[in-house]
């Protein structure tokens, strides 16, 4: 299994803290004591817990042109027309991919092309689900234009445990279909902004793998 680059001086530096506090457990009672065992185990818990966090598993792209690929895994809790006000200042429509701290939370790219518009946006910590998380919560907003000028925006929110949004692209990159391009850390969302018209591939409450499920096809 394959660990995330960001999660490297995490495993460290949590291995490092239970290990001594085992150590000091060890000697503190006796290595056949129960309250040793406990703590072994509970020590080796927490660690494969944030351990299956940052696993970053190999996927498979088939790139299309006009599909528009999740971003993330998790699951669909919102698809609706809303206005877009940072970038598209009109209607579009949004998906929205809850990511749990059990899903893998590697951010790729919906379609393949240039990045047009990278923006952070310092802000609050509602929870991930919040109507106005959107619009309030840190967060960090994307958009790749593909070679139709087809433009597709993706909000990376931040919520009540997720405080480290990190993305890896800059305006006039040019971007491969399904290649990371972010990480959010601990639990969160992506929204994905859509134009209108899109024919919508996914209904709320189905789950979604990162560059593998088509959340929508584009008008050719």
């Amino acid at each position: 299994m394959r660990i995330h680059k960001e999660g490297h001086q995490m495993l460290i530096i949590l291995g490092v803290v239970l290990s001594s506090l085992n150590v000091g457990v060890f000697f503190a009672t006796d290595s056949t004591n129960l309250i040793f065992g406990i703590s072994l185990s509970l020590s080796l818990i927490i660690f494969l817990l944030v351990l299956q966090f940052f696993r970053h598993p190999k996927v498979h792209i088939t790139a299309t042109p006009y599909e528009v690929l999740a971003p993330a895994e998790g699951k669909v809790v919102v698809i609706e027309e809303t206005e877009e006000t940072e970038y598209f200042n009109d209607r579009r429509i949004q998906i929205s991919i809850f990511m749990s701290p059990i899903n893998v939370h590697v951010n790729r790219n919906p379609i393949a092309g240039v990045v047009k518009y990278v923006k952070y946006h310092a802000g609050k910590y509602l929870v991930a689900w919040h109507p106005k998380s959107s619009t309030e919560n840190e967060r960090t907003t994307i958009v790749v234009r593909n070679e139709e000028g087809v433009e597709i925006l993706m909000r990376q929110i931040a919520g009540a445990l997720a405080r480290r949004i990190k993305w890896y692209v800059a305006e006039q990159d040019s971007v491969q279909q399904g290649k990371e391009f972010g990480f959010i850390k601990f639990g969160s969302r992506v929204d994905v902004f859509l134009p209108i018209g899109t024919d919508i591939k996914v209904a709320i409450g189905d789950r979604t793998q990162g560059g593998k499920t088509v959340l929508a096809e584009l008008k050719s």
